[in-house]
């Protein structure tokens, strides 16, 4: 009877002292019911949940080891504290600027060439009207994104092999004298860039076809009767329909400048493209594991400054979309 007295004076009293207690109990329960109703979606939320927890928070533990000069006999918490000793002993060495240079300017030149492109796709897709030409075009585009990038780099070296290369053996016809493409470290761009176009291109436009999909087509009707062209509907209809989607992946993008695909990099880097080719992630793998004495706080050191830096970029990329596209991750 007190209990109940209590709650119906914190229900009379809730308008002028805000949320009371019966008013959280309240919400509680309500929570509980819904969450009982929905039981199997929370149930499938559970694994990629732990998935996160697990492989992507739990490692956070060990990024003390970058303020530590780590060894393995010690532990990550037995090992010396040093501060910021060992990102300052990266950015005071001689292959500081260099390989952020290679890291920047060849995930700049990726981005420009890899950005737009998928969207021109798009575009000329969704207005092809021939089905069987379009699924195609689709099927050639995409099938590259399949290929593994251990097989696209081992196609690159017998197709641009000196002596038995197709492509220098097509240039030996034109009196041309073959050329080792990928022992020219001025190449070496170019080759990563564009092969990286070939095999994603495809892939990356059926999201911007998605989008195009979800337009109104009532908009293409109005603007066909009012006598708009195929190139004034793609800018005044479609461009401002996909700009969202667009937005959203060049941030992410930009937020990942600093991270250049690994894999593919280290494969096609030799001792004779390594002024162009030596970025960031396969300089980590080289102090960190391939070398005599592993130097595990000093690669995790730079890993971690990798990924501040793409941070302030994601954040600041995103600040500056929200300002000027009305877009922007959050």
């Amino acid at each position: 009877m007190t209990d109940t007295l209590t709650d119906r004076r914190e229900i009379a009293e809730s308008g002028q002292r805000g949320p009371t207690r019966f008013d959280r109990r309240s919400r509680l329960e309500m929570t509980l019911r819904r969450i009982g109703h929905g039981w199997q979606l929370y149930l499938m939320l559970l694994l990629p949940v732990v998935y996160i927890i697990i492989f992507q928070y739990w490692p956070m533990y060990g990024v003390q080891i970058a303020f530590r000069n780590y060894n393995v006999v010690q532990g990550i918490t037995g090992s010396p504290w040093v501060g910021f000793d060992n990102f300052t002993r990266f950015i005071e060495s001689y292959q500081f600027w260099p390989v952020i240079r290679n890291t920047v300017v060849l995930q700049a030149y990726e981005l420009v060439a890899t950005f737009p492109l998928p969207i021109v796709l798009a575009l000329a897709l969704n207005y092809v009207r021939v089905r069987w030409f379009q699924r195609t075009v689709q099927m050639v585009t995409y099938a590259p994104h399949f290929i593994s990038t251990v097989v696209i780099v081992g196609m690159l070296f017998v197709l641009l092999d000196p002596r038995i290369g197709m492509v220098n053996n097509l240039l030996g016809l034109f009196g041309i004298s073959p050329t080792d493409f990928m022992g020219d470290p001025g190449l070496f761009r170019h080759i990563y860039v564009w092969s990286g176009v070939w095999q994603s291109l495809g892939f990356s436009a059926i999201i911007y076809l998605a989008a195009l999909a979800g337009i109104d087509p009532e908009l293409h009707e109005a603007a066909i009767v009012d006598g708009a062209t195929k190139l004034k509907r793609i800018w005044h209809i479609d461009l401002p329909g996909i700009a969202p989607i667009a937005v959203i992946l060049l941030i992410l993008n930009i937020g990942s400048i600093l991270s250049i695909g690994f894999e593919k990099v280290l494969l096609m880097q030799n001792n004779l493209n390594l002024s162009s080719s030596e970025v960031i992630d396969t300089y980590v793998y080289k102090v960190g594991l391939a070398s005599d004495v592993p130097l595990f706080s000093y690669a995790a050191a730079i890993g971690l400054f990798r990924s501040v830096v793409g941070l302030v970029l994601l954040i600041a990329a995103n600040q500056l979309a929200r300002r000027f596209a009305k877009s922007s991750l959050w």
